[in-house]
């Protein structure tokens, strides 16, 4: 369901890469942090422990199900915004 107002469109690659503005590959966690995305993404988890911070990142695949971008600046927001 998605929410009037809201960006809906998903970016071509946003279910396999992060927002490139947010998280790319030059920050030292990248690897190990995408790793323990698509492992969350694999058993259908909305999410996963960043390796750096220890915080909750939920993956790209929960926020297409959600059906809209909540501009809230996500990591692994797979919309176009």
């Amino acid at each position: 369901m998605s929410n009037p107002g809201r960006t809906t469109q998903l970016r071509a690659d946003g279910l396999e890469v992060p927002r490139p503005d947010r998280f790319g590959p030059d920050d030292p966690s990248y690897e190990v942090a995408m790793s323990a995305h698509d492992a969350a993404g694999e058993r259908g988890e909305m999410g996963y422990l960043d390796p750096s911070t220890g915080l909750f990142v939920m993956t790209a695949g929960y926020h297409a199900e959600r059906g809209h971008c909540c501009d809230r600046g996500c990591r692994h927001c797979p919309y176009e915004v």
